[in-house]
């Protein structure tokens, strides 16, 4: 293994892809180290969305936008947390990255049609969308051994798609038909996280960038208080690798280290989705070097359903869509509604975090996602992403829920499962019924927002039925939901050149973090799809175009 490189990048997600290729065409010798076995990270795993404001694809889906405007929008949800500085160079920098991306790598990012901010009543937000940009499908055959080394996701059921053909990704979607799925197949076309992972991992090879795997970054060297290099353990054995520029974090979070968690997070995260080495290398890394931390209370917060083994690897799944769908409501263990169940799912983690002073515990924690049997017979149960299980019987189709769902006849007998007061559940859903009649939910304003009426049923989409319907039809099922997150979005503090800075303010010379190794640029916030790779992929642009002067 060459032990001798300009510039080191640990990790191979979207960030840490994007910062090699940016140092490479700077006239950087670059090498690329990989935790895991394969590369891509939890990027690997996603959607795919980006989301860079003022794109400049906005204009092919006639929406238009500003760096004021965007700047506007970030800062109305910052709450004190961002540093303008950041969310200025995220903004300015965003669509120099797209565009340098597209030619320079072959992104050919597009703007995703009308799916608007997640907080798009605030000031600056889109309701009509266009921030949120992807890729097209991209043929795995063009990796060739590698096709095979990049980590698929366990949240979708077939790779062969872009999200935009999804209920969650279009307006109205379009699915591909089996012809064209069997075509698709021929040359593994692939979208999602994947087309975007495999466009950087071939823009990576075609420079000679080629990732070393089961290759673990474990401490860094310094040399009279600058960074020079970093101890790198493959297959057991460590190796002294020099960096004659500097080293980019881009491991991931620490969503996956116990102790970290303990100490530096806001309230629980029992159930994260992203890639099991996020332990935090990197945070581990900066704070023996002497690294000022930022943000480092946030995650990307996101609800999460339990499955049963077996279904997909990671035994759970990420609940979104299902619980925006009309028929649904999540409680509490006093039976009662306690936000909006189709808010963004990183808003919604707050809803985990709420304290009970007086029973000094967390008020919606245990909480259950409640629906009914017309839910199943119309979207399937959720994480199943299929429609119900139909059983012929009596001349008439019946339709069976999954095994893992709590079931039962009545709400009553439900709400005795589940242990909550059961006059409180039958009330709940008669006030929630009541209210769908009335077609506004008064309690927590669900589908009042341009974005509960884009995540619900696609049949209804842009309006409030998209999202609002009664819960009537028996028997009802509860599904247990967990604090999730994607990962998260603490980390040392940088600057706008996505440098690590000291106690002191300073930079760290030779000391790079980006994406969820660092602290979050955006801080609190999620601006909308795409809202983890935006800034992580910006950032490690605007990473290796330092690296390069």
């Amino acid at each position: 293994m060459n032990d001798t490189f300009d510039v080191i990048v640990a990790g191979t997600g979207a960030a840490g892809l994007t910062a090699a290729i940016t140092a490479h065409d700077g006239g950087a010798k670059v090498g690329l180290f990989e935790k895991a076995d394969q590369v891509g990270g939890t990027s690997a795993w996603s959607g795919g969305h980006v989301w860079i404001p003022n794109n400049p694809h906005m204009v092919a889906v006639g929406a238009t936008d500003s760096a004021e405007q965007a700047l506007t929008y970030l800062m109305s949800l910052s709450r004190g947390t961002i540093e303008e500085r950041l969310a200025e160079a995220f903004v300015d920098a965003g669509p120099e990255m797209v565009s340098y991306l597209d030619k320079a790598a072959g992104t050919d990012f597009y703007a995703v049609r009308g799916f608007p901010d997640y907080h798009p009543e605030h000031p600056g937000g889109l309701a009509g969308g266009g921030r949120t940009v992807e890729c097209p499908l991209f043929a795995f055959d063009q990796l060739g051994e590698w096709a095979d080394r990049v980590t698929p996701s366990p949240y979708f059921k077939t790779m062969n798609i872009t999200m935009s053909e999804t209920p969650l990704g279009a307006a109205v979607p379009s699915m591909p038909d089996a012809e064209e799925m069997q075509r698709r197949k021929i040359h593994d076309e692939r979208g999602l996280g994947q087309g975007l992972i495999g466009r950087l991992l071939k823009a990576c090879l075609d420079r000679g960038i080629e990732p070393v795997t089961s290759a673990r970054v474990r401490r860094l060297t310094m040399t009279d208080g600058r960074v020079t290099g970093a101890l790198v353990e493959v297959e057991g054995r460590t190796s002294q690798i020099q960096a004659r520029r500097g080293v980019v974090l881009a491991t991931g979070g620490f969503e996956w280290n116990e102790d970290y968690k303990r100490a530096f997070l806001r309230g629980p995260l029992t159930h994260p989705v992203s890639m099991q080495t996020n332990t935090g290398d990197g945070l581990y890394m900066a704070m023996k070097a002497g690294a000022m931390l930022a943000n480092m209370r946030e995650a990307w917060w996101i609800p999460v359903g339990e499955l049963p083994p077996g279904v997909n690897r990671m035994n759970r799944f990420l609940l979104s869509g299902d619980r925006s769908r009309p028929r649904t409501i999540m409680v509490n263990r006093e039976g009662r509604r306690f936000a909006n169940e189709a808010a963004n799912y990183n808003a919604f983690g707050g809803a985990f975090h709420v304290e009970d002073v007086s029973r000094f515990d967390y008020a919606n924690l245990p909480c259950w996602l409640i629906f009914d049997h017309e839910y199943v017979r119309q979207y399937g149960s959720p994480g199943s992403g299929s429609a119900g299980i139909k059983e012929s019987g009596d001349g008439q189709d019946s339709v069976k829920a999954a095994d893992w769902l709590i079931a039962a006849p009545s709400l009553g007998s439900l709400a005795e499962r589940l242990g909550i007061p059961a006059g409180n559940l039958t009330a709940t859903v008669d006030r929630w019924n009541a209210q769908v009649s009335e077609g506004r939910d008064l309690d927590f304003q669900r589908g009042d927002s341009a974005h509960d009426r884009w995540w619900g049923d696609p049949a209804f989409k842009g309006t409030r039925e998209a999202t609002l319907g009664p819960i009537d039809t028996g028997p009802y099922y509860a599904l247990p939901v967990q604090s999730g997150a994607l990962g998260t979005k603490g980390g040392p503090r940088i600057d706008p050149d996505a440098r690590v800075l000291d106690l002191d303010g300073e930079p760290i010379p030779g000391l790079y973090a980006v994406g969820n190794a660092c602290g979050s640029p955006l801080g609190m916030t999620y601006g909308g799809a795409g809202g983890t790779l935006g800034p992580a992929m910006v950032f490690a642009w605007l990473a290796g175009r330092h690296l390069s002067r």
